[in-house]
């Protein structure tokens, strides 16, 4: 099991969430944050602090997010030739910058 951001983030971005993640698995969009499927330990500490209420185990998430939240890293992004993929912690990698084309759609 892992966590979902769900659409309660879109122009939000508390980025409590990614404070409280002991393994910075929350990558940053454009308009929303988003968990890395195989990053995540499934602690649930993002959930606990979100004040959106946001975030869900992912079998409890809306499957279109669900989907989304594993299309954000594994398929490439409007206006990148590559996919996110694992980089290995969302420190290294930075603000994304930009959403799925589901986010970017709402």
């Amino acid at each position: 099991m892992t966590y979902v951001i769900g659409a309660a983030c879109v122009d939000v971005m508390d980025r409590s969430c990614m404070e409280e993640c002991p393994v910075d698995c929350i990558y940053e969009g454009a308009r929303k944050l988003y968990i890395h499927p195989t990053e995540c330990i499934d602690c649930g500490a993002c959930a606990e602090v979100c004040p959106e209420e946001a975030i869900s185990a992912d079998r409890a998430a809306d499957p279109d997010h669900r989907l989304d939240n594993r299309r954000f890293f594994e398929e490439p992004l409007p206006g990148r030739p590559e996919p996110v993929g694992s980089p290995g912690g969302a420190a290294k990698a930075g603000a994304i910058g930009v959403d799925t084309s589901l986010i970017g759609a709402v």
